[in-house]
């Protein structure tokens, strides 16, 4: 059997709705000139975080297995979205930028591959509906 996720949203007033994830309280809402209050992103952008903090939970722990060592990563999601209603991503593209000195390019490149094509259930759905694309980009330090 699977398992199954359980989130309760609570409408807040206006447009403002806040979720419940695991016992974390996190608020949605939209700006005002869209007519909410601004107590909260927008739910459609949970998606992009959902599909970066999936994918970096995923490279971090693969390269922790692997020993490297980064000083620093950051993932980056931009999400094209339609002019019509309902208006939706079409595609989404990730940028993975690591920071470190004389970072192993093909381990970098083995976990993000193993994150995208295995582990990542984000990104898994996603790339079922839509176009996904990405890149990694290094700074040496």
């Amino acid at each position: 059997m699977s398992d199954k996720h359980l989130v309760k949203t609570e409408w807040k007033g206006d447009i403002a709705f806040e979720a419940e994830i695991n016992g974390h309280k996190v608020m949605m809402d939209a700006p005002l000139e869209a007519g909410g209050t601004n107590f909260g992103p927008s739910p459609k952008k949970f998606m992009l975080a959902a599909l970066s903090g999936c994918t970096g939970m995923d490279v971090v722990s693969i390269l922790k297995k692997m020993r490297v060592d980064l000083d620093g990563f950051s993932v980056e999601v931009q999400g094209d979205v339609t002019d019509d209603h309902p208006k939706q991503y079409i595609k989404m593209h990730v940028i993975y930028q690591f920071k470190g000195k004389n970072l192993p390019l093909e381990k970098l490149q083995k976990a993000v591959k193993m994150s995208e094509e295995t582990y990542c259930g984000v990104g898994a759905l996603y790339r079922k509906a839509i176009e996904v694309t990405s890149e990694i980009r290094l700074i040496e330090q």
